[in-house]
């Protein structure tokens, strides 16, 4: 270290001598002065370069142990992967064990909800049956098993028309009402006076104020129903003795689009009375649909009940109620036999096996109307201007369980 140092005075003794001009290299002072300058820097180089060594010698430790951190950070990765690997298999299987649960969980919320769905299914479908059976619970048990007869009351040169009594009065009187189409109802006083027009009193005549459709006409405790011409589903409820509307109504379920029978050409709506009261029957859609039955409030002209009948529009040319059943009227062509082929009762006492052929006298053309009056059992009919009553044979049927 001595030897070192010696050199490097020395050398700066050199330096000094060959750097500075001869006058400043021949002053004492000069020299001492520079000497001392470059043993400053001398020192100062020297902490540099140990300084230097320090940072080095640190770097080389820091660079070690970070070799040795990033193994470990490698191998802690490895297993920090295996361990989330681990983890989302467990995971997995766990979502599907939840998922199996939710599975068994809604299958019992779903049998749950079709038990309850029958259940209410069943309370409605009693419910109805209650409410039919009341409303059809009038004292009538009687069942149509035959036509014991024809009378022909009148003849007309009108092919089409309807004529009837007051089907829930004690009324005498007989209304006639020609044509499909028509606003002119005549009132005569009593059966003798319709038959023989010579009789006093002379007809009434009656102008409505609305025109009729068809021959589905009634006439209920004073007053006449009827389909209202130029509309499609639109009942009228008609004072006779005021000669006002009482009462209007749309009768529902697509009535009135299609002809309710297809040998009655004009009639859209057929309304009907028996010992339940006021009833409508129409076409259901399609060609050959399914007539509808409803049940009408005639007070009110509320619809009370409808029913969708397995009784065909096609072939048929009348139908009429006796007791709450329905009864249709079919032909082949129009022209004969007339037979009932159809029954539909809203209770389900009486079917088709029960009842023997029904055959009506061979006519002709097909019925313009048939319709049923309870206070007097028989049947009111118009076939080629001809006004007939058919007398009925019944019988009681079979009680409800």
């Amino acid at each position: 270290m001595m030897a070192l140092q010696q050199a490097s005075a020395f050398l700066v003794l050199f330096l000094v001598a060959l750097l500075l001009p001869p006058q400043c290299a021949q002053d004492p002072a000069m020299v001492h002065y520079i000497y001392q300058r470059f043993q400053v820097l001398e020192q100062g180089l020297e902490k540099c370069t140990q300084a230097t060594r320090a940072y080095i010698h640190d770097f080389q430790e820091f660079s070690k142990n970070l070799s040795v951190m990033l193994g470990r950070c490698q191998t802690s990765t490895s297993e920090y992967r295996s361990a989330v690997a681990n983890l989302a298999l467990r995971v997995e299987r766990a979502q599907r064990e939840i998922d199996y649960l939710e599975y068994l969980r809604e299958a019992d919320i779903c049998l749950e909800s079709e038990d309850k769905t029958l259940a209410e299914k069943l309370i409605q479908e009693a419910e109805e049956e209650k409410k039919i059976r009341t409303l059809l619970n009038a004292s009538c048990d009687n069942m149509l098993m035959g036509i014991k007869s024809l009378k022909i009351v009148k003849k007309t040169m009108d092919t089409h028309g309807s004529w009837m009594k007051d089907a829930a009065s004690s009324s005498q009187k007989v209304y006639f009402l020609i044509g499909s189409r028509n606003k002119t109802l005549w009132e005569f006083a009593n059966m003798r006076a319709f038959m023989e027009d010579s009789t006093k009193p002379a007809p009434r005549k009656l102008i409505l104020t609305h025109s009729w459709q068809g021959t589905g006409q009634v006439i209920h405790k004073g007053f006449l129903f009827f389909h209202n011409q130029g509309t499609l589903n639109e009942i009228i409820k008609y004072n006779l003795q005021k000669r006002t509307v009482e009462d209007r109504m749309l009768l529902p379920g697509g009535a009135g689009r299609a002809l309710v029978y297809q040998h009655s050409p004009s009639t859209y709506i057929d309304l009907a009375v028996d010992e339940h009261g006021l009833w409508a029957i129409h076409a259901g859609p399609g060609i050959s649909g399914h007539l509808v039955l409803t049940k009408i409030e005639p007070g009110t002209l509320g619809v009370e009940h409808s029913w969708d009948t397995p009784c065909r529009s096609q072939d048929a040319e009348a139908a009429f109620l006796l007791c709450g059943v329905l009864y249709v009227v079919y032909s082949s062509g129009g022209h004969g036999p007339h037979r009932v082929t159809c029954v539909y009762d809203p209770l389900g006492t009486i079917g088709e096996e029960d009842l023997p052929k029904l055959f009506f006298p061979r006519r002709p053309r097909s019925h313009s109307v048939i319709h049923y009056n309870p206070r007097d059992k028989q049947l009111y009919a118009w076939n080629d201007g001809n006004q007939i009553i058919y007398k009925l044979q019944t019988k009681r049927k079979q009680p409800l369980e």
